[in-house]
């Protein structure tokens, strides 16, 4: 049955209408004070979030293969990423609701509402799990590739200290923390970027002449597949509420645009600086790679016994962020559709990302090689992807819902465009899976 908006004061949890901009009803207070937000916090958490091990791999290989061709599919992944999250930021801040509780408020048919839920939970709480997996075990292999510790001991290491900060329950510690690893991964890779010079000519035709060149179809799929995440749309309709709480609406999402469309970019900017460092240290040099290590060992000669250092602590940033931010993008998610409190602190949310985290651990410390479950994972996300842009779509048209913040006609012709194209890259992705195209 297709989902229909439930009009105005229907829904058994929020109501459409929050003139007093209090918080969310999940376990939280509406006399809670909120702090005022900071310029920028929730877009940078998004950014750390896509910008992981797999997201860097990828990007070395892309540009050690075929360069800058492809520079196109991360400037469109950075756009439609943009666009999707700035849906969810006027829907957190002036419907003052979360996805996941917009999707329970639609989706009131008991089978509708519970295919809903199992497919969230899928999606983002197993793959979750499994990337939070590949990305801790991503993060110490970089620490190792430094320093002669074992990897086990590293491992543990980065689930205690992921543990330590979300247990906190502060949106404001984890803010900082992921800040500063983003800031890490800018200087890092873009210094590096800088030292090996590619041909600004080369990127330039890489922005501006989309071509696919013959067997990276599937990387181009990777190179979005990493950047347009399913759990950042829910992540950020709520992260948004955390920083901009007690802020008027129409200065909120003026604030959050600018964060929005500044970190992302940032993120994308850093991806085209990996791209760029495999591209003028691996590919105009003929060296293949099929792992990090194989740009460390092009990059001795211009950076010397610093290498291994540069690569071991940008892979670490960006490796840590992600592993931090899949649990808590993962609690956001399934705490919302089930109905649960999706206040940091409160123990349902805790038990969510506890678990979620557990997994991971267990994953990255007993060395079980997660392909069966990342495989999965990545068939659910496929079909999640293209149902939360549709549903976005129309909840982001609900006028009743979100008066002069819902989409215009702008809004809505170039969110139909993105979502048709990530509806043809998920049927493309899932028929991969089915050994279709094979």
């Amino acid at each position: 049955m297709a989902p229909t908006p439930v009009p105005s004061g229907a829904s058994e949890d929020v109501p459409a209408h929050a003139p007093d901009h209090t918080s969310r009803d999940h376990g939280r207070s509406t006399a809670q004070p909120r702090r005022r937000g900071s310029r920028f916090g929730p877009g940078l958490i998004i950014a750390a979030s896509f910008i992981g091990p797999g997201t860097v791999t990828t990007s070395i290989v892309t540009g050690a293969s075929v360069g800058f061709a492809l520079a196109w599919a991360v400037v469109f992944s950075i756009i439609a990423t943009i666009v999707l999250q700035e849906m969810s930021v006027r829907l957190g801040l002036g419907a003052r609701i979360g996805l996941a509780e917009a999707m329970r408020r639609v989706f009131r048919h008991p089978v509708a509402k519970a295919l809903m839920i199992a497919l969230v939970v899928a999606a983002i709480g197993i793959g979750g799990a499994a990337y939070a997996g590949g990305d801790t075990t991503g993060t110490a292999l970089a620490v190792t590739t430094a320093l002669p510790v074992d990897l086990t001991i590293v491992v543990a290491v980065i689930i205690l200290a992921i543990f330590g900060l979300l247990v906190t329950g502060s949106y404001q510690v984890v803010e900082k923390v992921l800040m500063v690893m983003v800031v890490i991964l800018a200087v890092l890779f873009l210094i590096t970027a800088f030292v090996v010079r590619p041909p600004i000519g080369d990127l330039l035709r890489g922005l501006f002449v989309p071509s696919i060149p013959a067997g990276s179809l599937l990387t181009t799929i990777a190179l979005i597949g990493t950047t347009v995440v399913p759990y950042n749309v829910f992540l950020h309709a709520s992260l948004v509420q955390e920083n901009w709480g007690e802020d008027d609406p129409d200065h909120a999402i003026r604030e959050a645009r600018i964060d929005t469309v500044g970190s992302i970019s940032l993120g994308g900017l850093i991806t085209l600086a990996v791209m760029a460092t495999a591209f003028g240290a691996m590919f105009l040099r003929g060296i293949p790679a099929e792992t990090g290590t194989d740009l460390v060992r092009s990059l001795e000669p211009l950076l010397g016994d610093a290498a291994p250092w540069v690569f071991a602590l940008g892979l670490f940033a960006a490796g840590f962020t992600s592993a931090l931010a899949g649990p808590l993008g993962a609690a956001y998610a399934i705490c919302g559709v089930l109905g649960l409190s999706t206040d940091m602190r409160s123990w349902p949310f805790r038990i969510v990302w506890m678990l979620v985290l557990l997994i991971g651990a267990v994953i990255a410390l007993t060395g079980i090689e997660p392909i069966t479950i990342i495989v999965v994972a990545q068939a659910a996300n496929g079909l999640l992807l293209p149902i939360i842009a549709v549903f976005l779509l129309i909840t982001m048209n609900n006028r009743e819902l979100l008066g002069r913040w819902a989409n215009g006609p702008v809004s809505n012709i170039v969110g139909g465009l993105i979502t048709a194209v990530i509806i043809g890259l998920a049927i493309y992705q899932l028929g991969s899976l089915a050994g279709f195209w094979e």
